[in-house]
């Protein structure tokens, strides 16, 4: 490969500190010059995928922990926990103190010695045991509570269980990635902001020739960006994912500790060992965000009042750090410091780190203690120099620690990265990706506010009452749904047809449709309400279905024989209310020898909430014709009466004593016949329609007799009955 010729000294760019540390990076003869994005990350990643891939994977105990004390709510559950058993200390105290006397059994207390040294103990100590026994299962509760509280609602259901994990850890793994992303694409904004700059040209020339001496060693083509801080003291320097940033100090160090130093800062930007913290720090970006304000706060007011006051407001998120968070991450970044010391076992610099590690150890303070055990970010240095004393480079003696090679030390053997593993998550990934698209085309096809509208009519059309019934709200709970599967099952029903979705809007867990259709000989339009199922089908889909319940029959029957559909409706006092469903129902009355019922059709829409049944009777032609001969009969058999009132007849004469009297029907009257009933009718004679009749006889008067004869107008009043397939009559009373 041809290399880029060396910058002359006259374009050297000049060695103050720039905004963007980059563009002011000066290029080496061995190191082509920048090209922005990710050109600058380690060598050996085919990719920068890879390359995040490979930081993101290797601490799985530190993603663990952030993303257990993240995203359930650790700090919230102990803050809970605290005032939980606070408030269950205080309860025990006073219950079992006062208290535990009485609960003591009487045989116990009767005995002697015994009974008053229980006494005596729970006297004196049943309040203490009370209040700490309290407080534990105060914390517990209260604890368990907030773990439990947010999967309450899915506990029941398996599915919606894992949906509810894998939808967690995918938000939790996005969120990581997008902060890693954040932190390697602005790092070197970042690093100027905290005081990183560019080298001198003497820096340069003092260090990058041992950076890239050491890289050769290491078998790496390029080196990261060299960033300048300044630090006359502390000879010291950190590794970020594209940048290694070295102390001013340094630069009076030997050139073997030097390169010592420059040997372990190249291992830990080969094995992205930033990445991994970054991910980690990303997976738990909440709880991350919550920790750096005390920690700024103690930092930067570093007094026992301060940290007091901090570790009052900010106690529940410092103690999940401390104990969950850091203990779990430290163990990798130790690993890590052990893997970068071998850096300068594979460069031949051991000596140069070797001395520096046994300088450092005047300066390293006792172990005790969680932070300086449990969550130390470095080993103690006598180990390192131990790890170091058992590293042997290729060609050791037999019986020898197994050697050190740059292809053991940056491609390990193991599950990460081999072939076969990443075939078998690629076939896992690409299962998922097609379960998931089936799962989209079943909640697509299936699950969708207008599927419960096709389904609905669709049940309708097969006049399938349970079917229809299941896509509302309202099953008709109390209503009679034996008797509304038979009226659709019968011969005059009609459904909805030409049904069309003209319109839906959702609204989170609510849509309305506007639906068009036909009904009877008519074009109707309807707006329906849906509202989305809480609960979930196999625990994965949530269904529709429409607000509302069937459509109440609003009309008393107060006769019996009403029928819908050729059904027979119970009356009015009788069982529970009739409902129906949308369509069009053929309505039929009862008949009698009075009168008949001509049939009607209730429409029904959807989403109506009652329905009018409204059915008159009327009378037919051939009863009026009954009903005058069964009047005709009663007046014939009233004329043939020789009295001159005769009872219960509308006609009387009232004249002188009467000797003989006959009568006889001049005109019958033309009578108007007024139903009040399906089988019952009121009769009665227009003044106009009235009839005549005659009377003829003989009187006495004053001892002698004389012939009279009378004509009179009558009207006839009374009730006529169907009784069966005859008409009766009955007069009314005078």
């Amino acid at each position: 490969m041809t290399e880029p010729p060396t910058v002359p000294p006259e374009n050297t760019p000049p060695t103050v500190p720039q905004l963007d540390v980059r563009a002011a990076q000066p290029p080496s003869a061995d190191t082509p010059p920048p090209t922005g994005g990710f050109a600058d990350r380690p060598p050996g990643y085919p990719s920068a995928l890879v390359w995040l891939r490979a930081g993101i994977l290797r601490d799985w105990r530190g993603v663990l922990g952030a993303f257990l004390a993240t995203w359930f709510y650790l700090p919230i559950a102990l803050l809970v926990a605290f005032w939980g058993g606070l408030a269950f200390a205080i309860a025990g105290l006073f219950a079992i103190g006062s208290g535990a006397n009485d609960q003591v059994p009487q045989v116990l207390r009767d005995a002697p010695l015994i009974g008053t040294l229980i006494e005596a103990f729970l006297t004196r100590s049943g309040g203490v045991l009370g209040g700490v026994a309290g407080f534990a299962i105060g914390f517990l509760v209260g604890f368990l509570v907030v773990l439990a509280l947010p999967w309450l609602g899915v506990a029941d259901e398996p599915f919606a269980l894992l949906t509810g994990l894998i939808g967690t850890v995918v938000a939790a793994a996005l969120i990581g990635v997008l902060y890693t992303l954040y932190r390697v694409l602005l790092e070197p904004r970042l690093l100027v902001v905290s005081g990183a700059r560019q080298p001198s040209r003497r820096e340069d020339a003092r260090l990058r020739p041992i950076l890239d001496d050491c890289a050769r060693r290491l078998g790496l083509p390029s080196v990261p960006r060299l960033l300048m801080e300044d630090d006359p003291v502390l000879s010291n320097a950190r590794t970020y994912a594209r940048h290694v940033v070295v102390t001013t100090a340094v630069l009076t160090e030997p050139d073997d500790e030097v390169a010592a130093l420059l040997s372990h800062e190249l291992v830990h930007w080969r094995t992205g060992d930033e990445i991994t913290s970054a991910f980690v720090r990303g997976v738990g970006l909440p709880l991350t965000l919550a920790h750096a304000l005390p920690t700024w706060l103690m930092r930067t007011f570093p007094h026992p009042g301060t940290n007091f006051v901090v570790f009052v407001f900010f106690w529940p998120v410092l103690l999940t750090m401390r104990y969950v968070v850091l203990p779990l991450h430290a163990r990798d970044v130790r690993a890590a410091e052990y893997r970068a010391d071998l850096g300068a076992v594979l460069t031949g610099h051991v000596d140069g780190l070797r001395r520096i590690l046994e300088r450092r150890l005047s300066f390293e303070t006792g172990r005790s203690g969680w932070d300086e055990a449990v969550c130390a970010t470095h080993p103690p240095h006598e180990l390192r120099l131990d790890a170091l004393e058992r590293a042997s480079l290729a060609g050791a003696p037999a019986g020898a620690a197994q050697p050190v090679t740059v292809d053991g030390l940056f491609n390990p053997s193991g599950p990460v990265g081999t072939r076969r593993t990443w075939l078998l998550v690629g076939a896992l990934t690409l299962v998922a990706c097609l379960g998931t698209s089936g799962l989209g085309v079943v909640q697509w096809a299936f699950f969708r506010p207008q599927a419960a509208i096709d389904g609905y009519f669709s049940a309708l059309a097969d006049r399938d009452s349970d079917a229809a019934l299941g896509y509302l709200t309202d099953q008709g709970s109390g209503a009679d749904t034996k008797l509304l599967a038979q009226l659709l099952r019968g011969k005059g029903y009609q459904p909805p047809t030409d049904v069309e979705i003209s319109s839906l809007k959702r609204d989170g867990d609510t849509a309305t449709a506007t639906v068009a259709y036909r009904l009877g000989d008519a074009r109707e339009t309807a707006t329906l309400t849906l509202r989305r199922e809480d609960e979930t089908t196999a625990g994965l889909f949530h269904g529709w279905r429409l607000s509302g319940g069937p459509t109440q029959l609003n009309a008393a029957i107060a006769d019996p024989g009403v029928r819908l559909n050729g059904v027979e409706l119970p009356v009015a006092t009788e069982g529970p209310p009739v409902v129906l469903l949308p369509g069009g129902y053929t309505a039929t009355g009862p008949s009698s020898a009075l009168s008949e019922t001509p049939s009607t059709t209730v429409l029904v829409g959807p989403g109506e909430t009652a329905a009018v049944l409204q059915l008159a009777p009327v009378l037919k032609p051939a009863a009026i014709e009954a009903v005058e001969a069964r009047v005709r009969t009663w007046l014939d058999e009233c004329a043939k009466q020789t009295v001159a009132a005769p009872p219960g007849c509308p006609f009387r004469y009232y004249g002188g004593s009467v000797q003989k009297i006959t009568w006889k029907i001049l005109e019958y009257p033309k009578l108007a016949v007024e139903l009040t009933g399906p089988a019952s009718a009121q009769v009665s004679t227009p003044t106009e329609t009235q009839g005549r009749v005659e009377a003829s006889g003989t009187t006495t008067y004053f001892g002698g007799s004389s012939p009279f004869k009378d004509d009179n107008a009558f009207t006839v009043a009374g009730v006529a009955t169907a009784d069966g397939d005859n008409v009766t009559f009955r007069p009314a009373a005078d």
